[in-house]
C-alpha cells in the first residue's frame, strides 16, 4: 500500500486485518471516527514543527495514518506486541522509508525520541502519568483524555474543579479543550465522555527555584483543599518536606494564608514555594 493510498485507511478495516475488537478491561477503545481522527493533527499550531510527530497509543493505526500525512516522521509507542507488529507490516512502506518507527514497548518505561509534537489518544488508566512525562519536554501537544479529566487540566482557580492537576498543568503549558467527544466515537464504547486538549508549551510569569519542591508543595496543600493555606501549610509539612512548617506561616503574607489553596493562582503558589525554600530546610517529603 503506497502512502497515498495509507491516507485514506478506513478505522474499520484496519481493525479487521489486524483481528482486534478492543477491550476495555486492557484499557483498549479504538477511536473509530473518521471525522474526529481527519481532525486531530490539524489541532496542532499552523506553526509547529511536524518534522517528527509521537503518538502514545498506537492501537490499529488509524491515527497513524493520519499522521504520517500530517508530518515527515511518526514514532508510535504501543505497548501491546501484537498491534505493535500490526502495525509494523500495515505500514511496511513507511517503515522501509524511515519515515514511521513503531516502538514496542510501554510509554512510562521506554526511551522516547526527540519528537517536535505529540498527537496522541491516551490510553485512559496512565493518561495522567503519560501526560507529565510529556509536558516537561516542551513540545505541543494534542492529547485525548476522558472529559472530566480534562476540565481538571484547563481549570480556573474558584472553581470546583480547579486543583493540583490545573495548577500542575498550567505551570508547563496553556492548555485548552479544544473538542469534546461522545462514546459513540470509539468501538467499543467507554462509559464516558472524552476531550482533546491542546498544550502549548511556555514559560510560566512566575520564577521558582527548585521545580520538585513546588509540584510537591502543591500536592501536599491540595490534599487540605478546604482548609485555610495557613492550615493546609501546617498540616502537610510530612508530605511537602517543610522542616519548619510555623516558620513558613509566620514569614508569609496573611492575604494567602487565610484564602483556601483552590483560590490560588499557580503565581501565588509558586510565591510560597519560595518563601517556604527561604524560610527552612527542605527534606524529600513522601
Amino acid at each position: 500500500m503506497t502512502d497515498a493510498d495509507s491516507r485514506s485507511r478506513d478505522p474499520d478495516d484496519l481493525r479487521r486485518r489486524a483481528g482486534v475488537r478492543g477491550d476495555p478491561d486492557r484499557d483498549q477503545h479504538f477511536l473509530v471516527d473518521d471525522r474526529v481522527l481527519d481532525r486531530l493533527p490539524g489541532y496542532l499550531p499552523d506553526d509547529a514543527d511536524r518534522s517528527h510527530l509521537l503518538e502514545i497509543g498506537g492501537g490499529t493505526g488509524a491515527l497513524t495514518d493520519r499522521l504520517l500525512a500530517a508530518g515527515e516522521r511518526v514514532t508510535v509507542v504501543e505497548r501491546d506486541r501484537d498491534l505493535a507488529a500490526f502495525l509494523r507490516e500495515e505500514f511496511a512502506d513507511a517503515v522501509a522509508d524511515d519515515r514511521l518507527e513503531v516502538v514496542s514497548g510501554d510509554a512510562l518505561g521506554v526511551a522516547l525520541p526527540e519528537f517536535t509534537a505529540s498527537v496522541s489518544n491516551l490510553p485512559y488508566g496512565v493518561s495522567s502519568e503519560i501526560a507529565f512525562r510529556l509536558l516537561p519536554l516542551g513540545r505541543p501537544l494534542v492529547l485525548m483524555f476522558q472529559a472530566e479529566f480534562a476540565d481538571r487540566m484547563v481549570a480556573e482557580p474558584g472553581t470546583p474543579e480547579y486543583g493540583r492537576l490545573s495548577v500542575s498543568t498550567q505551570h508547563y503549558a496553556d492548555a485548552e479543550i479544544v473538542e469534546c467527544i461522545p462514546p459513540e466515537a470509539f468501538d467499543p464504547q467507554p462509559r464516558v465522555d472524552s476531550a482533546v486538549v491542546r498544550c502549548l508549551p511556555r514559560d510560566p510569569d512566575y520564577t521558582i527555584g527548585d521545580e520538585a519542591f513546588f509540584l510537591r508543595f502543591v500536592k501536599a496543600l491540595f490534599t487540605q483543599r478546604r482548609k485555610t493555606v495557613r492550615n493546609a501549610i501546617r498540616n502537610t509539612a510530612h508530605i511537602s518536606g517543610l522542616a519548619d512548617a510555623d516558620a513558613v506561616v509566620a514569614a508569609a503574607d496573611e492575604d494567602l494564608l487565610a484564602r483556601r489553596p483552590g483560590d490560588l493562582p499557580p503565581a501565588s503558589f509558586a510565591a510560597l514555594a519560595e518563601l517556604a525554600r527561604e524560610t527552612t530546610e527542605i527534606g524529600p517529603g513522601q
